[in-house]
């Protein structure tokens, strides 16, 4: 029997709709039947994630979990989440579900110890995600090095990402640019990407570079797990 990705989304939709279409680039295919069954339920009204962890925000497990309940009726045969920030809740999203979660962060971080090794990593990502140390715990596990924005630079990271969710086309490249100028003076390579808004903004503004990007890997993985 063919396997099911169950993708919980919403958080936000454009970065849903991204996750989707990598998967479908990325499987191998040459006819519609050759793709894998997606279910998707994206559910714009998770409350935001930065806010509940960092300002006590209204929690967004319990939206989480219905949507969570939704896929578990259609059988999925994996979870796969495009939110970075969303990790943070994986283990109480854990305890409820019958059905295993491919962690994002954790196969990012072992695609940048495959593709650059002894390299460091600067991490791109909401302030939620980075105050938490969610990827710089597991960029150590898989022996990454890694350096983080300061706050100049979280501050555009943050201008960015709420832009694009807010449907804006982004134009301008130079905050971006010199952020990037200011990571690699504090030892960055390459970039990871840790928020499912940052590869539209690359895409959207396309500067020069390395890049991980959270969400196409998470893509891999999932194709990998049903594909196996």
């Amino acid at each position: 029997m063919k396997k099911t990705i169950g993708i919980l989304g919403g958080m936000g939709p454009l970065a849903t709709a991204d996750l989707f279409r990598k998967i479908v680039l990325m499987t191998p295919a040459s006819c519609d039947n050759d793709h894998i069954r997606v279910i998707i339920d994206s559910n714009p009204q998770i409350p935001d994630r930065t806010r509940a962890i960092l300002e006590g925000g209204e929690d967004p497990v319990p939206q989480m979990l219905s949507a969570l309940e939704n896929l578990e009726k259609c059988n999925v045969s994996c979870i796969i989440m495009p939110c970075n920030t969303a990790h943070y809740f994986i283990d109480r999203l854990r305890e409820h579900a019958h059905t295993p979660f491919i962690n994002m962060l954790e196969v990012t971080a072992k695609r940048c110890a495959a593709l650059f090794p002894g390299k460091t990593a600067g991490v791109w990502g909401t302030t939620g995600t980075l105050k938490t140390g969610l990827y710089t715990r597991a960029l150590e596990q898989a022996g990454v090095k890694s350096v983080l924005p300061d706050e100049k630079g979280q501050q555009v990271l943050m201008d960015l990402i709420y832009r694009v969710k807010g449907g804006e086309t982004l134009k301008d490249r130079a905050p971006l640019a010199e952020l990037m100028a200011d990571m690699h003076a504090a030892g960055a390579d390459y970039f990871i990407l840790g928020c499912t808004e940052l590869p539209i903004v690359v895409e959207q503004l396309n500067p020069p570079g390395d890049f991980v990007d959270p969400t196409a890997e998470l893509a891999r993985a999932a194709i990998a797990f049903c594909l196996e």
